[in-house]
């Protein structure tokens, strides 16, 4: 099985969410950040996990992105995604229809907020002839800069091994 892992991680809390279920993974397991993702995905695809931070109740947008990275410059940190995100990655990749689709997102764990980039990145799928092989899932982050919460690490490793196990080998 062949799987790529595409995310989007300002302060690099979803990258590590991504890492994590990489290694999870079984089989030939490509990571990349979402500005360095292809936009037509190899034939010999059969896994796409995609992964991005919950910004704004939703999927990160160009005003978001700059918000972050100005906590990021104040916080004196690197910004991990410094160009398009994962809404303008989905916009013009173009999906094999063999290939079966993961979605996941990072959210700060409390307060509880509504809204979910996964979802929305899922939502603007649908239409693609890819089918999810699990229910969208989010990962928590303690704070906006991180670290993930306790456990979220495991719990992505474990999810990506679940993921191999419900794509059907060719």
């Amino acid at each position: 099985m062949r799987s790529l892992v595409v995310y989007e991680s300002m302060f690099g809390n979803t990258r590590a969410v991504a890492e994590a279920i990489a290694e999870g993974l079984r089989g030939d397991v490509g990571v990349v950040e979402v500005g360095a993702a292809p936009d037509e995905l190899a034939s010999d695809i059969d896994l796409l996990v995609l992964g991005a931070p919950t910004h704004a109740f939703g999927m990160s947008r160009a005003a978001t992105r700059e918000d972050a990275a100005q906590r990021a410059l104040a916080a004196n940190t690197a910004l991990v995604s410094r160009h398009d995100g994962m809404r303008e990655w989905v916009e013009r990749v173009r999906v094999p229809s063999h290939v079966r689709l993961a979605v996941f997102d990072t959210k700060i764990a409390k307060p509880r907020l509504p809204g979910s980039a996964a979802k929305g990145v899922a939502k603007r799928l649908r239409g693609a002839p890819v089918e999810l092989v699990a229910a969208v899932q989010h990962f928590l982050v303690v704070d906006t800069l991180g670290p993930l919460a306790d456990g979220e690490f495991d719990r992505a490793r474990e999810w990506g091994t679940t993921l191999s196990e419900r794509v059907p080998v060719r």
